[in-house]
């Protein structure tokens, strides 16, 4: 496809890439397995990443003067400016070589996800994209294999958790459910399940880690920072705590994530 210069930030043509979480989604539930609205991928890294999973391009914004090559593949149409123009559209400080919006792709539904997954990684209440970027980051870089998500925990596909996952989120299927506690309830009998919290009466996490059966399938729950985990999903799972020193009773969500996948994995 040809490039289109782009001279002015009013341009038209743009307003795609002024759309926010909520206008690429246009849906109040983070979106159904079937796919439905767009993601933005930032940066030609997330931008090859989820080209290379099969995602579905509709429209990039790249530097008119250092055009990355992965504009070239993504048989769409590629409109071109200067930083001005691409830091006024897209509201980033820094402009990226290159934006693109996706179509988003179908999900595994919850089950699916359960069955097809060894290592499985659970959030609950983890609303800051940050951290769920950053839990994608960790589960994939160390070899887990799934992301099971509550309804109210962030969205992988947002603009700053794609950021932060630095695209390996398409490397990490992922799953979301209303009904989790039921889920992981009915799960016990086939799945270790190790739920992070700072809880004094926890087991040490390599007691519990020495202990599993490395042929078992396992999950770890990791919950909010405000709240931790809730009770009804501590109920069904092996309580584990990162050992601290006096006087720092916890670390956030996604560096817990690190220890626990490694010490886990």
């Amino acid at each position: 496809m040809p490039f289109v210069t782009i001279e002015s930030t009013d341009d038209e043509r743009l307003a795609l890439f002024r759309l926010r979480e909520r206008g690429l989604t246009n849906r109040a539930d983070k979106r159904d397995d079937a796919g439905a609205g767009m993601f933005l991928a930032e940066g030609d890294l997330v931008v090859s990443r989820a080209h290379a999973a099969g995602c579905r391009a509709v429209a990039a914004l790249a530097d008119a003067d250092r055009v990355p090559d992965i504009a070239h593949q993504l048989g769409v149409d590629v409109f071109v400016g200067g930083d001005e123009i691409r830091r006024m559209v897209t509201g980033l400080g820094m402009p990226h070589p290159i934006v693109a919006v996706f179509e988003r792709p179908p999900r595994p539904s919850a089950i699916s996800l359960l069955v097809r997954s060894r290592r499985l990684v659970v959030a609950e209440q983890v609303d800051n994209p940050a951290n769920i970027g950053g839990i994608v980051r960790n589960a994939a870089g160390l070899g887990w294999d799934g992301l099971l998500l509550d309804g109210t925990s962030g969205d992988p596909l947002s603009r700053r958790a794609l950021r932060v996952a630095m695209g390996t989120t398409f490397t990490l299927p992922h799953a979301r459910t209303h009904e989790l506690t039921e889920l992981l309830r009915d799960e016990s009998d086939r799945r270790d399940l190790i739920a992070l919290t700072p809880d004094a009466d926890a087991s040490d996490l390599r007691d519990v880690a020495a202990g599993l059966d490395p042929a078992r399938p396992r999950a770890i729950l990791i919950g909010s920072e405000r709240a931790g985990l809730s009770d009804e999903l501590l109920t069904v799972a092996t309580m584990a705590r990162i050992p601290m020193v006096a006087g720092v009773d916890s670390l956030n969500a996604a560096a817990a994530s690190a220890i626990g996948c490694w010490a886990l994995a």
